[in-house]
């Protein structure tokens, strides 16, 4: 990097943050460029295209940010992704899009031009516009800030910090025709668009793809030799291949553009003023902007935070539940109206872009107003299309070492390369001849069908997953899946299933609790506030009459037997204030009431709903204010997470056994939910109701009961779970549930065995002196004398560790979402540890969902996320491989989609992954081999300037490597998931080695063929008159020994000669016996004569083989150019045939695959499963074992070497560690000097 370059920082803390530099053109640089292209045929022109970075260093020189023209961008992630991108300059009349909000704006734009209008084009006075810097990236505009000597982004109200009561005040009014043409010239149109790229576009940057260039040189080198026969069969895959490829690209392009086109261009009305009100195009949206939400409701075309009315809207493009949301007016006052917006903290009062406003309701003559917050782009739906078009690239340790791979065979093809040509210049070959055969050898040695080969196993594999019901818009994550060591799984909708059932109430009664009463809706009980606060206390509405909502308010309202009656909207139209929502008990119970109470009596249990808090996640709690028709006063119900609640009630009316109580229920695995009441004041009229804060209703309230809501398993998860924990996956559990119900759920499902101890991270953050502190609660063992049968477990895999407290129990950590986030600040280096043992990740909002999976990855584990799309996107977009178990468009950004909703796809999908995986090692080891053969036969052939003749490499590279390559992909996945994991990399040990040897093998074997054939008594230059096959060995004895070098007038090449036909036959037996001994079958594939089509192609080869080799064919033998030898030779090629099949067989299945495996490759896993756990039980290894384990780590340089992954250095480190995991109540505190001093309590 040149020193005069300055780096600054764009985005900085963000996921998408990136180093800048600047540059300016340079003419002479440019000139050398262009010099340099002609020189190099264009070649100099690829390089530059294929590397940004290059490109711009070799054409323009380092400038400060403030002067460039082009910037040169770099990812700070892993992936360290290089861009170019243009600066471009607009001209407005002030600097930042906000800065009009100031009380002078409209006079400011209006300055020198006698108070005119500007218009919304753009066309302001020119005395007042001011130069800005700005340049596009994904989709996103960057703009150049004076202030801070840097680019940044605007994304809308947000920018400007203003508070909900600001909103209400300062922005309800909508700004003027000036002000949003101003606003528009940084935001622009108010649109996600997703241009669908030109067939044209998309072809050339297909075809520039390095291996297609490659190709093309190959075909053009082929051409100069007539070897037009593979030459067009490589031109016609490669044009199935980039069809293939446009196709799925465009499709996927139009799907995307589809998606967005329903709210794309709508019409909207836009409020100017306080009562002007003007049709607009939703593309001329701008931040600030104030719109009108009609009755019947719409499509919202960007984000907007409602100020005044209530809107029921499905937002199941986003969340993934198509559960409507009643979204109510943003707080204009008290707390909540002092705090600062927040689309996150603020998301149950804002309509977001793509969502469907199902209906509004209102006050009369008020209207549905809501604010722009972000449009196009800035959008949620806008940021998700984004990260959609705009893909971080797939990291998996295969693909970075196939590059390294063929980086080997480029340099072994640079070694044939000069051997080539200093050959030829010593037999003084003419320059056009050592030309082409120079260059030859390099398409020998990589070969050009490698990316159709390898993609063929995977374009299976999804075949295959599409039939199991996986469908898949990511295919190279498939051999991902086959690398998983940790899946994280949702819990409701996922583990458990979607509805919950009514258990049982109980009720509280003079500070006690009453016995649990399971018929809510009996007699006794239907004119209790407790079942009021049941019936009313709920977000339900009536759509299309049918009663839509929350599944758990559904559940709980239809156990009360009570009905809801909502306004119409003529009525709504009629009165003042707004109709109620009125629920009532059924009528069957007013009959039965009618026995002993007067009907006046019960007419005042018809409740009208008059104000709704809806439930909020940070505050874990719902309330409504209720009036009972005939009363003056109303009341006030609230519901929630029984903690939150108890605080909130009164003492005296909360039982003193009510820890205990929750205790035993969420334990259970009970999802409980507390009630609470209270009478407000007679003076609250209905208008007061609807501006008071909720922190002044929800309060001093009375202590109802509790309601017991059962979440059962799905029949399929525990034996999903004990599948994936016997092939050492580990399993996690990530959900947004109480944490007791989820150690509960997680014991039910045996994520955490009965026997496990249960550590419980409660973190308390920063209090003005006291440090954040965590304090380590050991939960009580439910079955300490379960499981007593020791199961085998690896610390490598996460499973288990070591023993607590002396006993033979193994641990596990539970975190919540709160403790999770003090933690991540407090502790940074105390999280790897509690990630490596925590099994229970509880009320996880989506945020640090996400953030847990890139924890995990830092630590190296290969992580899966399973959820049913409600809040998990981020996690399924961010995980290795992200599997939804929901259909709708939340799941278009994760990489698998299951038709199925349960987890019974993960194993499915692992199955096929490793399959896959270990499908793409096959053919590429096979394809390496491949190129080394023939390298090493045409290297030898050069040595007497012979060659392969075109025939044979047409009948090589056609019938036997295409052949063969697209049929050994097909072996199926085997049936059950192992312990034992592929190899994540070819540069790994056992690969390298499998590869090395079998190279060696072949390479000995012609030699060998290559120097016998050259001593047989029978040899000499042959001719067209030669007749080997019937010179007697006496006769043959007067023929010359000398070089066969001497070439026939008639075949220039010297194709047909005994050193070529020895190799020819030779070779071709070779293909075959290294692509039998690489096809592994168990234990990911399905044995190979399981694969029909694989077995049949290599059956037919071997039998045509033999038959040339042993009975020569006149016909054949013309067409393949091979000559005539004696039939002793012919036994003789048999036997070294068989005997370098049964020595490569040997090598890879009795030395490779079973004793170095065994004894060496496996060793590590091994020492790491002993040190894991006490308890695990391994069979005894016998002494000849022990030493010949010993002698070839030695040998193969494994002794004591370290574990690469992170994960299980940690591990081994904790094992060691005598404080690890601390003590029961032992409190660890977070200072400088002493992280993590525990002291106990």
């Amino acid at each position: 990097m040149v020193t005069s370059e300055v780096i600054k920082i764009v985005n900085q803390g963000q996921e998408d943050e990136m180093e800048v530099w600047g540059y300016r053109p340079c003419a002479w640089k440019r000139v050398l460029v262009a010099v340099g292209a002609v020189g190099s045929g264009g070649l100099l022109l690829l390089l530059l295209y294929w590397l940004p970075q290059w490109r711009v260093r070799a054409t323009c020189t380092p400038s400060a940010l403030g002067d460039a023209r082009t910037l040169l961008l770099r990812s700070t992630d892993e992936f360290r992704q290089w861009f170019r991108v243009k600066v471009h300059e607009m001209l407005a009349p002030g600097r930042k899009p906000f800065d009009a909000m100031e009380p002078p704006v409209a006079d400011r734009l209006s300055i020198g031009g006698g108070g005119r209008d500007l218009d919304p084009c753009g066309m302001f006075p020119h005395n007042q516009l001011i130069p800005i810097q700005y340049f596009s990236h994904h989709s996103t505009k960057y703009y150049w800030n004076e202030t801070i000597q840097n680019f940044e982004t605007y994304k809308g109200l947000e920018d400007v910090k203003v508070s909900c009561a600001g909103i209400h005040s300062e922005l309800s009014s909508g700004p003027s025709k000036q002000l949003q043409a101003y606003r528009r010239l940084f935001f622009e149109e108010n649109e996600i668009a997703v241009r669908v790229p030109s067939m044209f576009k998309l072809l050339i940057k297909e075809v520039l793809n390095p291996f297609y260039i490659f190709q093309l040189f190959s075909v053009i080198l082929w051409s100069f030799e007539d070897y037009y026969y593979y030459a067009t069969a490589i031109v016609f895959m490669s044009v199935i291949s980039i069809a293939t490829s446009l196709y799925t690209i465009k499709k996927q392009y139009v799907m995307l553009h589809n998606m967005v086109a329903a709210h794309s261009v709508v019409r909207v009305s836009v409020c100017r003023g306080d009562k002007d009100i003007e049709e607009a195009m939703s593309t001329e949206l701008v931040p600030g902007d104030v719109i009108i939400i009609p009755a019947n409701g719409m499509i919202m075309p960007c984000d907007a935070v409602l100020v005044s009315g209530t809107s029921i809207v499905n937002e199941s493009m986003l969340t993934g539940e198509s559960v409507p949301v009643t979204k109510t007016a943003l707080p204009s006052s008290g707390t909540e109206g002092a705090s600062t917006y927040s689309t996150e903290e603020h998301k149950r009062h804002t309509l977001f872009c793509g969502t469907q406003v199902i209906q509004t309701r209102f006050y009369t003559g008020q209207l549905v107003k809501a604010v722009v917050v972000t449009t196009g782009f800035n959008t949620e739906k806008g940021q998700l299309v984004r990260s959609i078009l705009y893909p971080k690239p797939t990291d998996f340790k295969l693909y970075h070492d196939a590059y390294l791979f063929l980086l080997c065979l480029v340099a072994v093809a640079g070694i044939g390369f000069i051997y080539t040509i200093v050959l030829s210049v010593i037999n003084q070959v003419p320059a056009k001849t050592i030309i082409i055969e120079s260059l030859d050898i390099i398409t020998i040695t990589v070969p050009p069908a490698l990316p159709a080969a390898m993609t063929a196993g995977i374009v299976y594999a999804q075949r295959r997953l599409k039939r199991l019901g996986i469908f898949c818009i990511s295919p190279q994550r498939i051999n991902m899946c086959g690398q998983l060591n940790l899946v994280c799984f949702d819990k409701t909708g996922t583990l458990t299933e979607d509805g919950l059932d009514l258990w049982a109430v109980q009720r509280a009664e003079d500070g006690r609790f009453s016995p649990p009463e399971f018929d809510p809706s009996k007699e006794s009980l239907v004119y209790t506030p407790f079942v009021v606060c049941m019936a009313s206390c709920h977000s339900l509405t009536n759509i299309n009459g049918e009663l839509s909502g929350d599944p758990l308010d559904l559940k709980m309202f239809a156990t009360t037997g009570w009905i809801l009656e909502e306004p119409t909207e003529e009525e709504t139209a009629l009165h003042n204030p707004i109709m109620p929502t009125v629920v009532r008990p059924p009528k069957h119970a007013l009959s039965e009431a009618n026995e002993n109470i007067k009907l006046s009596e019960t007419m005042r249990y018809e409740v009208g709903i008059v104000r709704q808090f809806p439930f909020s996640s940070a505050l874990q709690r719902m309330s409504v204010v209720v009036r009972r028709l005939g009363e003056k006063h109303m009341d006030a119900y609230l519901k929630g997470a029984p903690e939150v609640v108890a605080k909130l009630c009164k003492e005296d009316t909360v039982p003193e056994s009510f820890g205990e109580t929750l205790e035993a229920y969420t334990r259970q695995g009970f999802r409980v939910i507390a009630l609470a009441h209270r009478p407000l004041e007679p003076k609250l009229s209905w208008h007061k109701v609807q501006n008071l804060n909720r922190d002044q209703i929800e309060t001093n309230m009375d202590f109802l009961g509790l309601i017991i809501m059962q979440n059962k398993l799905k029949s399929e998860t525990a034996g999903v779970l004990q599948d994936l924990q016997r092939a050492d996956i580990r399993t996690l559990m990530v959900t947004g549930d109480n944490m007791l119900t989820a150690i509960s759920v997680a014991r039910d499902c045996g994520m955490i065995r009965p026997r496990d101890r249960v550590i419980i991270a409660d973190a308390t953050p920063l209090k003005d002196v006291q440090p954040a502190n965590i304090t380590w609660r050991y939960t009580e063992n439910p079955d300490p004398s379960a499981g007593k049968d020791n199961q085998d477990c690896s610390l490598e895999e996460g499973l288990c560790g070591g023993p607590v407290a002396g006993g033979d129990q193994d641990y596990h950590f539970a975190v919540s979402g709160r403790a999770f986030a003090i933690i991540t600040e407090h502790f940074p280096d105390l999280l790897p540890k509690l990630v490596l043992r925590a099994t229970v990740f509880a009320r996880m909002a989506p945020d640090q969902k996400t953030h847990l999976v890139e924890v995990l990855q830092s630590v190296d584990y290969i992580v899966g996320m399973c959820g049913d799309g409600a809040n998990d996107c981020g996690a399924l977009k961010r995980a290795h491989s992200g599997i939804s178990l929901s259909e709708l468009e939340a799941s278009v950004a994760s990489p698998f989609t299951s038709t199925t909703s349960s987890i019974s796809c993960v194993p499915n999908l692992i199955r096929e992954g490793r399959a896959a995986l270990i499908t793409s090692f096959c053919v590429f080891k096979f394809m390496a081999l491949y190129s080394i053969i023939q390298y090493v036969s045409v290297t030898l052939l050069y040595s007497i300037l012979s060659n392969l003749g075109d025939f044979q490499f047409l009948f090589i590279d056609i019938a036997i490597i295409l052949l063969i390559a697209f049929t050994m992909s097909l072996n199926p996945a085997w049936r059950d998931l192992v312990s034992q994991r592929p190899p994540s990399g070819l540069i790994s040990a056992p690969l390298l080695f499998s590869v090395l040897t079998q190279i060696l093998t072949c390479l000995s074997f012609q030699v060998l063929a290559f120097l016998l054939v050259r001593q047989q008594t029978w040899y000499h230059v042959w001719t067209p008159l030669s007749d080997a096959c019937n010179v007697s060995a006496a006769g043959a004895g007067g023929l010359s020994h000398g070089s066969n070098a001497t070439t026939a007038p008639h075949d220039h090449k010297n194709i047909r000669n005994y050193e070529n036909t020895t190799l020819f036959y030779v070779s071709s037996f070779q293909y075959l016996a290294v692509a039998i001994v690489f096809s592994k079958g168990k234990p990911f594939r399905l044995p190979s004569y399981r694969n029909w089509q694989f077995m049949l192609s290599c059956i037919s080869l071997y039998i045509f083989l033999f038959l040339i080799l042993l009975h020569p064919l006149p016909a054949v033998d013309s067409f393949l150019e091979i000559v005539c030898v004696p039939q002793d030779w012919r036994m003789t090629l048999a036997t070294i045939i068989v005997a370098n099949a049964a020595v490569s067989f040997v090598l890879e299945t009795l030395v490779m695959d079973i004793i170095l495996w065994r004894l060496v490759f496996s060793r590590d896993r091994q020492e790491v499963s002993q040190a894991s756990c006490s308890t695990a039980t391994s069979p005894p290894q016998s002494a000849n074992d022990r030493w010949a384990s010993a002698f070839l780590s030695w040998l193969f340089c494994r002794k004591h070497r370290p574990p690469k992954a992170r994960y299980v250095r940690l591990a081994l480190e904790l094992r060691e560690d005598p404080t690890w995991p601390p003590t029961p109540s032992a409190v660890t505190f977070a200072s400088p000097s002493h992280p993590h001093l525990s002291v106990p309590m």
